[in-house]
């Protein structure tokens, strides 16, 4: 059972031509971070009997979405695949595919050309074999430079913070510092140099899937000053011309950063 691709014609094909020939390299964001949601409704509404289908064209869909950023220069590109929260509240059954399908792709995004793949979250909390999926793509690519890409898997925005403040405060006692020195020398600088992503530019631009509009615990520390855009089409029906319309979207802003 499939559902037909909208929008794949000729004068599809010239709008999306035409989308990326406006768009000045100058403005593409650096770093776009990718919320992936409606795999399960997806799946729901073309009548599977569980969200697997759904799962699986959510993943295929970023293997095609990845390209699309890795053709317009885009360096950096993070994928919110699973969160600490899924883990402890999803069906069992549905769990167990969906860390069998992050595995997949992880192990085939290691295999794409010059990209380097990051596993960002906790991997103590994950099943034994994907955690070990996830470091072997990490330690494959590590010296690649191609499209960075951040998989974000067991990952919670919350815990992120909390673990880069324990690693702060063990990096200092470690160097026979006080509590009152950490305190005063504390500043977000320090902070986002130990979270997951440190060392790597925030997100420019954060999209999501299917017409929800929230975060999700999702780059939390990160996405302070990024751009947010929100398309309605669900995860697998995303398509290039919207992935091109957000760029153009966030191209026209006018970015502040607080000013």
């Amino acid at each position: 059972m499939s559902r037909e691709s909208p929008g794949r014609g000729p004068l599809y094909r010239l709008y999306t031509s035409r989308l990326r020939r406006h768009l000045d390299p100058a403005s593409v964001p650096h770093h776009v971070a990718m919320m992936i949601d409606g795999n399960r409704r997806w799946a729901r509404q073309l009548g599977f009997d569980t969200p697997a289908e759904g799962h699986r064209a959510g993943a295929a869909k970023m293997r095609e979405f990845l390209g699309w950023c890795d053709e317009l220069g885009i360096k950096v590109v993070s994928l919110y695949l699973l969160s600490s929260d899924n883990l402890r509240k999803r069906d069992s059954a549905e769990l167990a595919d969906l860390i069998e399908i992050i595995a997949e792709l992880a192990e085939a995004l290691s295999q794409e050309g010059d990209w380097r793949v990051k596993h960002v979250g906790r991997s103590d909390i994950l099943p034994a074999e994907l955690a070990r999926v996830l470091a072997d793509a990490e330690e494959r690519t590590k010296d690649h430079t191609g499209l960075h890409v951040n998989l974000a898997v067991g990952y919670g925005g919350r815990n992120e913070i909390v673990d880069a403040v324990r690693s702060i405060i063990t990096k200092h006692e470690a160097s026979g510092g006080t509590m009152e020195d950490l305190a005063a020398q504390l500043t977000p600088e320090m902070i986002g140099e130990h979270l997951y992503t440190g060392g790597q530019p925030d997100p420019d631009l954060v999209i999501r899937t299917s017409g929800e509009q929230r975060l999700s615990d999702f780059l939390l520390w990160q996405s302070a000053h990024s751009e947010f855009y929100f398309v309605e089409a669900l995860g697998p029906d995303l398509r290039q011309v919207d992935f091109l319309r957000a760029i153009r979207d966030f191209a026209d802003r006018d970015r502040r950063f607080g000013r």
